[in-house]
């Protein structure tokens, strides 16, 4: 899975701010902004996985759909499938 523009430069400031944390400690509004950084960066990689598997679809050696059945209701509600 490949990272978006943002995710990138979310964990390039979490990693700025880690380092800077074991070199010479953060201020009390750093440590804000990395919380608040590492909350975005989570719900972000949540809302991407998510959405991977939900437009995923799995076939077993033999050519037959083995998608979970749960992955295929969700998909239905979506509209992504016709069965």
């Amino acid at each position: 899975m490949t990272e978006s523009k943002e995710q990138e430069k979310l964990l390039k400031r979490i990693n700025e701010l880690a380092h800077k944390n074991k070199k010479e400690g953060l201020t009390e509004a750093e440590t804000r902004e990395r919380e608040r950084l590492r909350r975005e960066y989570i719900k972000n990689f949540r809302e991407t996985m998510r959405s991977n598997i939900e437009m995923m679809r799995i076939f077993d050696k033999n050519g037959k759909e083995v998608t979970p059945e749960k992955v295929r209701e969700v998909q239905r509600k979506k509209g992504l499938r016709d069965d």
